[in-house]
């Protein structure tokens, strides 16, 4: 879980750059990986921290990553390089799309999945789905980057579970987006990376030619058991293609992993992609284009053997979970 804690500095830089005696206070936020590791970085000040029904919340200003949101422990995005997380997320499905109108966003309060996506011109309506209200309201208050997208007249903000909401609405929609957080122990939302869910309530939701991607967690040498190969794997049993990627994204100090699925093939070349990219997305990408897309989706050895290899298939009965601990267990 993350911690933010006080470390004393055994020296301090005077304005003329030399060593003076005494001890310095910094703060600093501490986040366990595992048992073994922690990764820590230096604060500017904590913006804000409190609690909601379901998650607890930070809002930290940090030295290397600026502004820095924070839920059960573990770092959702940070202001210098979520465009990495948040550009591999939405666009990869989009541009592998003949004609992307309707989306439905599993998750995504901070705002950022929607930004992306309303930057889409063939988007007509964007239904994003989260269940924390106190999230998604103050990440509107706090995250300037993306004011834009939530005044944005095709953005639906829908409060509620994205199972019942999906369960409850008779339309489908081209791409259904899960930007949920991390499948962790007590979190309110393991049970939407279940075969179950991708199959009875995900997939019947889609148009024809639909796609759908989610976030997969930790994609690393060592990380990428977590989580993301058995994520793969239990989309492979409910789609005919599909395509796992990856990115290393420097706050979460690891590669980070997508999976997309469609029951129609991927079949966009290099060049097809860029330019769908230049007719299709208002301003520039800082991250994707064609050849990123590319080294993203060709795993190392080790990977590609790890999930050609996996047998695990997520269920709630049978689930994995990254490290970590959440507050509640409602879904």
């Amino acid at each position: 879980m993350g911690e933010i804690s006080a470390a004393l500095s055994n020296v301090l830089n005077n304005e003329n750059g030399h060593v003076v005696g005494g001890p310095r206070k910094s703060c600093w936020y501490e986040e366990e990986i595992d048992n073994d590791l922690r990764w820590c970085f230096a604060l500017n000040s904590i913006l804000h921290t409190g609690a909601t029904q379901y998650q607890d919340i930070q809002l930290l200003d940090t030295k290397p990553f600026g502004k820095a949101l924070v839920i059960d422990g573990k770092l959702q995005s940070a202001e210098i390089d979520e465009f990495i997380y948040h550009e591999c997320l939405v666009h990869p499905p989009l541009l592998h799309h003949s004609n992307p109108r309707s989306i439905f966003i599993m998750g995504g309060g901070e705002g950022s999945t929607s930004r992306e996506l309303l930057r889409h011109k063939t988007v007509d309506k964007v239904v994003m789905c989260d269940i924390d209200e106190e999230v998604v309201e103050f990440c509107k208050s706090y995250l300037e980057v993306n004011k834009e997208a939530f005044s944005d007249p095709r953005l639906d903000l829908i409060i509620n579970d994205a199972r019942a909401e999906l369960e409850r609405r008779e339309e489908h929609y081209d791409i259904i987006v899960g930007d949920l957080a991390d499948p962790i122990e007590g979190g309110p939302c393991y049970q939407l990376y279940t075969k179950s869910f991708y199959e009875f309530i995900v997939k019947p939701r889609l148009n024809q030619g639909g796609i759908f991607v989610t976030q997969a967690g930790p994609a690393g040498i060592f990380s990428h058991t977590e989580v993301f190969s058995c994520i793969f794997n239990t989309l492979k049993q409910v789609f005919k293609y599909v395509v796992p990627y990856s990115a290393h994204i420097p706050s979460y100090a690891d590669t980070w992993g997508w999976v997309m699925a469609s029951d129609t093939p991927f079949v966009v070349s290099v060049d097809e992609l860029d330019q769908r990219i230049k007719q299709r997305i208002n301003g520039e990408n800082r991250y994707l284009d064609g050849k990123t897309f590319t080294s993203a989706s060709t795993l190392s050895k080790a990977v590609r053997n790890s999930l050609n290899n996996e047998t695990h298939v997520y269920s709630e009965g049978n689930a994995r979970f990254i490290y970590g601990h959440g507050r509640h267990n409602q879904a």
